[in-house]
């Protein structure tokens, strides 16, 4: 499969820098998939989960706030305002992961049909970490 590269950036520093498969965006209309070779467009971004596919046909989950999402053919760059991957080596981890996701979620001001999706999903990404 042909990659593309993928920046997530937020005020505090970078949350991913890779090559990747695919990645999946929460964007105002719903969530899109972008792949390599997509279409240039540049779209705000609202609270939820991006989903991340790599080489491996792994995902890696990251839960943002809000933010913009600027594609063109061979590269994406999402600029967030807060950010927390759901990743690590171990349980506690990504039990810390977790943790700090769920408590962005308590600050973030969206619809309650959003917040339970985005929930669903860092549960569903932790499971599959485990």
């Amino acid at each position: 499969m042909e990659k593309f590269k993928l920046e997530i950036l937020t005020p505090n520093g970078q949350i991913y820098d890779g090559d990747v498969v695919s990645v999946t965006l929460p964007g105002e209309e719903g969530e899109f998939g972008v792949l390599a070779h997509h279409a240039s467009l540049t779209t705000l971004l609202t609270s939820g989960v991006i989903d991340i596919e790599k080489e491996d046909k792994k995902i890696e989950s990251v839960l943002i706030n809000w933010g913009v999402a600027q594609v063109d053919e061979e590269k994406v760059v999402v600029l967030v305002e807060g950010a927390v991957a759901i990743r690590g080596e171990s349980e506690s981890e990504i039990s810390k992961a977790l943790e700090e996701a769920k408590a962005m979620l308590d600050d973030i001001a969206d619809s309650g049909v959003a917040i339970a999706s985005a929930s669903a999903k860092l549960e569903t990404a932790a499971k599959n970490l485990l």
